[in-house]
């Protein structure tokens, strides 16, 4: 029998902006991580899960 298991894994990396406010700092970072100036790496691991498949479908 076949079963279909999703792995997610998941990676954090806290980073610190000058911005005028909470929004324009969220911005700011997306716009890093778009452009690939934040980049992040296995050393950002934070965690792994694992479910059946079918929940996700």
């Amino acid at each position: 029998m076949k079963y279909r298991i999703k792995v997610i894994e998941t990676l954090s990396k806290v980073v610190e902006v000058e911005a005028e406010d909470k929004d324009a700092a969220f911005e700011k970072v997306e716009d890093m991580v778009n452009c690939e100036d934040i980049v992040l790496t296995a050393d950002d691991f934070e965690g792994r899960e694992f479910y059946p498949a079918e929940d996700y479908e």
